[in-house]
């Protein structure tokens, strides 16, 4: 039980770090500013966190699988999926814009151009809030990782607490997002920056400690093979 508390405490804390709900209301409210009807904007958030909830889900269910046919180990995973997040969370430590927030600059023009039409408005709840806002690489491969970290439980039981630690965060993420004025008025953007470097240092740390488990375990699968 001890174990799968303090797993579950570790996929929650490396997925809030790298999906950063408080910095991403932000961008939703920017997303969304052109829309006047709150149901459409509850509407968005909804699908956005459902579709990135689905794509984290197939990953972690079908990882292994994806990782046989394509002939991918869990060390080059590893070591791949922990120098992307360690760049990923370098920007947010620097404070730079990523690309994610220049796709939404893009999006916005388009909802601006659209927002009369709440059908067309609410496609656009997959791209680019469900990807590759909630739903990115980053948090794809932080999921794969997860389910295929060592940590004393059963393959199933990890799969289980990797899906409900992103559920968990999916939820926290729609509930920031149908609350986004009220949160960016109370907490203002300086204290948004602060949370966001902070985030850029824990996910930078999760992903050197990603590299340094990758290069371990290749180490250890060239050494018994040879």
């Amino acid at each position: 039980m001890h174990e799968i508390s303090l797993f579950l405490g570790t996929v929650i804390m490396g997925f809030f770090a790298i999906m950063n709900p408080i910095a991403n209301t932000p961008i939703f409210m920017g997303l969304t500013s052109a829309i006047d009807d709150r149901k459409v904007k509850n509407k968005i958030a909804f699908r956005s966190v459902l579709f990135a909830f689905g794509m984290v889900v197939v990953f972690a269910i079908l990882g292994k699988l994806i990782f046989t046919i394509f002939g991918i180990t869990l060390p080059a995973f590893q070591i791949t999926g922990g120098i992307l997040l360690f760049l990923i969370g370098y920007e947010m430590l620097q404070g730079k814009q990523s690309n994610v927030h220049i796709h939404s600059k893009k999006a916005h023009e388009e909802i601006e151009e659209i927002a009369s039409d709440p059908d067309t408005v609410l496609s656009l709840a997959l791209t680019p809030l469900g990807i590759p806002i909630l739903a990115g690489p980053g948090t794809i491969a932080t999921a794969m990782n997860f389910v295929g970290m060592k940590s004393g439980m059963g393959h199933t039981e990890q799969v289980i607490a990797v899906i409900a630690a992103f559920a968990v965060m999916c939820l926290v993420t729609f509930l920031m997002f149908i609350s986004a004025s009220r949160i960016i008025d109370f907490l203002g953007k300086h204290v948004i920056n602060v949370i966001t470097r902070i985030m850029g240092l824990i996910l930078s740390l999760i992903a050197t400690q990603m590299v340094i488990l990758g290069i371990k375990n290749a180490i250890e699968m060239y050494t018994k093979s040879a």
